[in-house]
């Protein structure tokens, strides 16, 4: 199946939500005669809450839709989308692979749609409450310098994105650590509580993050891997700058 990463998320919530109202109307059938014994009425109190959950879950969808769209600044309830994506995540993975579609197309869906909420927020922070975290094959394998629990070994020779990326902290004032994985960023997270999270990482760490550090709100940038997973990888500089400097706020 060919892959647009903006239809990919929200087509395979549709079927999600296809999918559990099937499920739930086929229990609901099953279940009607020992319903209908509790009260008559009681079948259809519990076929109209399903359809009332149904329709809110399609205006979820019909939301994310707009997202996605040039009628973006249209979309609303944007707090209800992560409740809706996170419950359906499951399934959703669960289609994508009847579908043949990777989940690293889904989760790339993902974090460009939760960037985009993130951006509608109009959210803007101190340069002091934002979070930037990097993974640790930021670094180049073969630099002595290690990184990995203070990031000031660093000697910004400019063989990797390290360096760029503590000069720039060091100029707009942001908190930039680097990670061995998720365990250790949540880690970081609980114990400095900013307002705000930047990570760099590849599709299933940054979806998973995302997720796991709800409500606080995190946009994700992802890492290029010319030499495959978790070794040498690299970043865009300046896609992170832009998107730093568009959620701090400029002091005068």
């Amino acid at each position: 199946m060919k892959e647009n990463k903006s239809t990919i998320l929200p087509l395979l919530i549709f079927l999600s939500i296809l999918t559990v109202f099937l499920v739930v109307g086929i229990v609901g059938r099953i279940s009607y005669l020992g319903l209908r014994d509790i009260s008559v009425g009681l079948p259809t109190f519990f076929f109209g809450i399903c359809v009332l959950v149904f329709l809110g879950a399609l205006l979820m969808l019909f939301n994310i839709v707009l997202i996605v769209s040039p009628l973006s600044r249209f979309s609303f309830g944007h707090k209800y989308i992560y409740e809706t994506v996170n419950l359906l995540f499951p399934i959703i993975l669960l289609w994508g692979k009847v579908l043949h579609i990777s989940r690293r197309s889904i989760e790339r869906s993902f974090v460009n749609i939760n960037n985009r909420l993130i951006g509608f927020s109009s959210i803007k922070v101190q340069a002091k409450d934002l979070l930037v975290i990097s993974p640790h094959c930021l670094q180049m394998a073969a630099c002595k310098y290690k990184i990995t629990y203070d990031v000031n070994n660093c000697h910004k020779c400019g063989g990797c994105p390290i360096g760029a990326m503590l000069k720039m902290s060091e100029q707009l004032g942001f908190h930039f650590h680097v990670v061995t994985g998720g365990t250790l960023a949540r880690s970081l997270v609980k114990k400095m509580k900013p307002k705000l999270i930047l990570a760099i990482a590849c599709e299933r760490d940054l979806t998973s993050g995302i997720q796991d550090v709800y409500p606080l709100p995190a946009v994700g940038v992802l890492n290029s891997r010319p030499f495959g997973p978790c070794y040498n990888t690299t970043v865009d500089i300046d896609e992170v700058r832009t998107m730093i400097e568009h959620y701090i706020i400029k002091e005068k």
